[in-house]
């Protein structure tokens, strides 16, 4: 059966190694959306080290869970997101103003509320 969601299956795969109490996780195939996003993940310390591995297939990528995960997941469709709706998505999508972050993707990269707000751009929301 074909994947519909390289990003989707990577962060279920996050979540049930965290509900699991794993050390770290292999997310295969890899890609450059879910490397960024993990990126993301990894600057604001809900993950630790990203590794990619070249396998000269798909690719794989280890990541070291740190516990701090308690759920994450994407919104499919990709909505497009103007600068002044950024706000109406996070107060419906987060538990609270201080906990949690919405991830876009913008033509500056992949980036996450707070800083799609300083950078006065919008996106598509994942």
């Amino acid at each position: 059966m074909a994947r519909m969601s390289v990003l989707a299956d990577a962060l279920k795969m996050i979540s049930n190694a965290q509900r699991k109490g794993s050390r770290q996780v292999m997310i295969r195939p890899a890609s450059k959306v879910v490397l960024k996003f993990l990126n993301v993940m990894q600057r604001h310390g809900y993950i630790g080290d990203v590794e990619f591995v070249d396998d000269h297939r798909a690719g794989k990528i280890i990541v070291e869970l740190n516990g701090r995960v308690n759920r994450c997941g994407i919104i499919s469709p990709r909505y497009d997101v103007a600068l002044g709706d950024i706000e109406k998505w996070v107060v419906s999508l987060l538990p609270s103003r201080q906990f949690g972050f919405v991830v876009f993707t913008t033509s500056g990269g992949i980036i996450d509320h707070e800083q799609a707000r300083k950078n006065h751009t919008g996106g598509k929301i994942l």
